[in-house]
This record gives structure tokens, sequence and C-alpha cells, in this order.
């Protein structure tokens, strides 16, 4: 069973995925005004790899910018490709 959890403190934040408790990756972002933020990182402990886990952690990027009417700058190349691949996330792209 894993979870996500929100840190935010207003100018920068991350999001940390856990597996049954233990911290397994995380993807940070920074607040570019009150409108967008962008996603700095996105990583994924290698022993963790291939769950899925980095999909999960944009997704919820995704669902937080949809929550707070704000855009996405995704600078990670991890996010970027994400948010070229798929079009149904567009919305909030900055």
């Amino acid at each position: 069973m894993n979870k996500i959890e929100l840190e935010d403190n207003g100018k920068k934040g991350r999001f940390v995925i856990y597996e049954d408790g233990v911290e397994a990756g995380e993807m940070t972002f920074t607040w570019a005004g009150e409108d967008k933020f962008i996603i700095d990182h996105t990583g994924v402990d290698e022993k963790f790899g291939g769950k899925g886990y980095a999909k999960q952690l944009v997704m919820a990027g995704v669902e937080f910018a949809r929550e707070k009417g704000v855009k996405v700058i995704p600078l990670c190349p991890y996010a970027k490709k994400r948010f070229d691949q798929d079009e149904s996330i567009g919305d909030v792209l900055a």
C-alpha cells in the first residue's frame, strides 16, 4: 500500500510517495507567483523503481493544480515527458 503526502510552505513544496511507511520517491516544486508552480524534480529510489510511482507523483501534482486552479511548468525532464505524452493533463500546462 502506498500513499502520497503534500508538503508546501508557500514558496516550495514536494509530493512524497510512501510504500509501507517508507519514503519511496518525491516530486519537488517551486511556486512561480500565485497562479503556477514549477516541477523541478521527480525521483524514485531505485529499489522502488518500475512501480509507476513517478507517474503517480506527477498526477498528484496535476490534481493539486486542478484543485487550486493553477498551472504547471514542467521543467523536470520526466514531468515534461509525461505532459508531452498525455494530452488529458494539458489543461494544467502553463
